[in-house]
């Protein structure tokens, strides 16, 4: 068995490790950070369920009883439900108050009504808005946080340029039917404590997109939802398919409220074009950061918290550029700690782009049948990130620093000094200090990181006055960590050994091209225990206040 074969079946052995504990509701942010009502930091770890396409009505409900989904979030060591919803669901009467059993016999969805009467015959003879209703109540007695997302005004798939649901002003965008629907739900759940926030509207997008509009509307939506249910957090996205909020440097939203304001941005492998493909993967992960960072990112340098509300991958494993983004996007998550949302959870649909049950959803969480994980290696990976690493109330202990292994989701673990360094749950990690000289101390201890030799373990020693006790940062990504042989000169990076050890090898893919996979090099050294009320120093905002005048010149303002 190959090294990468065996090391994935050493991960998919290793349980989940982080319980969910459940926040005092309603919630606030607290300059970058959502926090409970005690201030206590909560970290969004949240899965896309689609509630927006033509059947209007919660994806899976032919497949499960939606009390299993619920229960399978839960399981799978997800905290929210970002659950999405059409306008049209609450202003069309024609739409949100026909049966679900007449939705899908109109779109001629037999077979799926079949699946509803016997999954959830509960809910195939209630109206559309009961439905969603329902589905919101199944969440809460999994004690799921719920993000309610509107996806768009006419119901369908999402999304392209040329939709007509795209910007205000657009065909099937009418800007009051927008503020009424948002008011309708806003207020619907005023009663239900666990839906916790509200995002105005899925990627802008489209010809007609401009700032003036964006403005004007997106401070008129926040308010009318803040007026009608004050509990809520308010999530404002921003352009070029939640791509971009990169004019926010140059001019912030103006509202009557700020402890409940949020800023989403989505982040895909084909946002970024072509690049993962052909690029060296040390270079394009530092391109593809500091893209995130001037579009977005700089927003908790500034002080706001910023919701990586879509990301996804195809979780058959078989896309090479989406694998390799993956890596780099868990480092970036795990070092930034970002508050964040999986697309999607389904694993099928009713019909989606005029296929009827289209059941193979590549990005989707859950197998087509609904019943598992389509690919549990992701959800070990993603599990370290599934709780906050910094924020208010993690305070009671100093800073200290982990090292993160993004391509598996693993931290580096010292049983004992005498024992090889192994590979493990981030919870087990033992607290380390990366110095200001290159050590990496075992915090609290004498203990630090020395390299061997080529191939060899990584060992736990005493001496660190020794120059194999000092580990530089190299490469693009700053994800090499290495170390030089004292009597050769040679540079060794840390990496891994097919046992899930920590060894010593050749530093790989410094300059190679996009054939060469350096990914089991990668380590991000990331802090934890932090409490801190402002951004993080590592998001290089003196990067980000070099481009503003950049944006001036290139006329970006409108």
């Amino acid at each position: 068995m190959s090294p990468l074969l065996l090391l994935i079946f050493f991960v998919s052995l290793l349980p989940n490790t982080y319980p969910i504990s459940a926040p005092s509701f309603p919630l606030f942010t607290n300059s970058r950070w959502i926090v409970d009502s005690t201030g206590q930091r909560v970290k969004l770890a949240c899965v896309s369920w689609a509630a927006h396409l033509e059947p209007v009505a919660a994806e899976g409900l032919s497949k499960q009883p939606v009390d299993f989904v619920a229960k399978k979030v839960v399981d799978l060591g997800f905290n929210c439900v970002r659950f999405t919803w059409a306008v049209q669901m609450v202003t069309n009467a024609s739409v949100g108050s026909i049966t679900l059993r007449q939705s899908l016999l109109q779109l001629g969805l037999n077979e799926s009504v079949a699946g509803v009467s016997v999954n959830n015959p509960e809910l195939l003879d209630l109206n559309l808005v009961q439905v969603y209703q329902e589905v919101v109540a199944a969440l809460a007695r999994s004690n799921l946080m719920v993000i309610l997302d509107n996806q768009l005004s006419k119901p369908g798939w999402c999304c392209s340029r040329y939709d007509g649901n795209g910007f205000f002003g657009d065909e099937y965008f009418d800007t009051d039917e927008w503020l009424s629907g948002l008011k309708i739900i806003a207020t619907m759940f005023t009663s239900t404590p666990n839906v916790v926030g509200m995002s105005l509207r899925n990627e802008f997008r489209g010809p007609n997109q401009n700032l003036t509009l964006w403005y004007r509307y997106i401070q008129e939506g926040a308010e009318v939802v803040h007026s009608a249910n004050p509990n809520l957090l308010v999530i404002l996205s921003g352009l070029n398919f939640d791509l971009d909020l990169s004019f926010l440097l140059l001019k912030q939203t103006t509202l009557s409220f700020t402890n409940k304001l949020v800023y989403e941005i989505h982040w895909y492998e084909f946002s970024n074009g072509a690049d993962w493909e052909n690029g060296n993967q040390n270079n394009v992960c530092a391109s593809v950061v500091k893209s995130t960072l001037l579009r977005g990112g700089f927003l908790l340098e500034q002080g706001w918290p910023l919701f990586l509300s879509e990301f996804g991958f195809d979780q058959s494993g078989t896309h090479l550029a989406d694998n390799r983004y993956l890596t780099c996007f868990l480092s970036v998550t795990a070092e930034w700690d970002l508050d964040w949302a999986l697309w999607a959870l389904q694993g099928s649909y009713y019909l989606r782009d005029g296929q009827v049950a289209y059941d193979d959803e590549s990005y989707g969480l859950l197998t087509r049948d609904w019943c598992k994980a389509r690919n549990p290696s992701f959800v070990k990976r993603i599990s370290a990130l599934q709780s906050p690493l910094q924020g208010p109330g993690l305070s009671n202990k100093n800073p200290y620093n982990l090292i993160f292994h993004p391509l598996t989701g693993l931290c580096v673990v010292m049983d004992s000094p005498s024992k090889p360094l192994q590979l493990g749950p981030c919870a087990d990690s033992k607290a380390w200090n990366y110095t200001s000289d290159g050590k990496l101390v075992v915090k609290g201890t004498s203990y630090c990181l020395q390299s061997v030799n080529l191939g060899k373990n990584a060992k736990i020693g005493t001496d660190c006055s020794k120059p194999n006790s000092k580990w530089e940062l190299l490469s693009n990504s700053s994800m090499h960590i290495s170390s030089k042989l004292h009597k050769t000169g040679t540079l060794l990076c840390l990496d891994i050994g097919s046992d899930g050890t920590i060894i010593t090898n050749r530093c790989k893919c410094l300059f190679e091209n996009g054939t060469c996979s350096p990914e089991s090099q990668w380590f991000k050294i990331i802090l934890s225990n932090k409490d801190i009320t402002r951004g993080d120093s590592n998001l290089a905002l003196p990067l980000v206040a070099s481009w503003l005048s950049k944006l001036l010149l290139l006329g970006f303002w409108r």
